[in-house]
């Protein structure tokens, strides 16, 4: 079975989060919360406080298949600014392991240079800090080993397109059928 981890910082956006992770259970593909913030209690950008699984160093990052970023402000910035949670990104990305984010989070991994060649999509106005990649304006961007997404109102389909790589499109068609999206 697939192992995921998405991390929540104070200010990530909720929807984008909590979509994904909910989807993620319902396809019966493991998903920790993981909070960057040294507690578990992680607000989001509308003030929903949530108990995080874990904390970071919690996670076994060689069990793990794929890395999970939801936007928001000021989420996105706290995740862009934690070290650990950056050293790990660049050793999913040398070792060509999944890496998703949705928003304005994408822009973490275009700071760190890691989009450089890859098409990747994120929330208008953030492409700016997509460097180097061929930016993209479709509701999710599959390129390699990332996943990228543009905003709250494409976390159906960006979880969706998570489901499809561990589980294949045709599960990730009856799931989008059983939640009645697109019906």
């Amino acid at each position: 079975m697939a192992k995921t981890a998405i991390f929540l910082a104070d200010g990530f956006e909720e929807i984008e989060a909590l979509t994904v992770v909910d989807l993620l259970r319902r396809a019966g593909i493991e998903i920790i919360t993981a909070s960057i913030m040294g507690r578990k209690e992680v607000t989001g950008s509308h003030n929903i406080t949530v108990l995080a699984d874990a904390l970071i160093d919690d996670i076994d990052f060689d069990g793990t298949d794929m890395l999970i970023l939801p936007g928001g402000m000021p989420g996105t910035t706290n995740l862009g600014e934690c070290e650990p949670l950056k050293e790990k990104i660049k050793d999913f990305d040398a070792k060509e392991k999944m890496l998703a984010a949705i928003c304005a989070a994408p822009t973490v991994y275009g700071k760190m240079g890691i989009l450089s060649g890859k098409k990747a999509c994120c929330y208008p106005g953030c492409e700016v800090d997509l460097k180097g990649a061929d930016v993209q304006t479709t509701e999710v961007t599959k390129d390699g080993h990332f996943i990228t997404s543009r905003g709250m109102g494409t976390a159906i389909p960006f979880g969706l397109a998570i489901i499809a790589h561990f589980q294949g499109q045709d599960v990730a068609d009856k799931m989008a059928e059983k939640i009645v999206y697109k019906s």
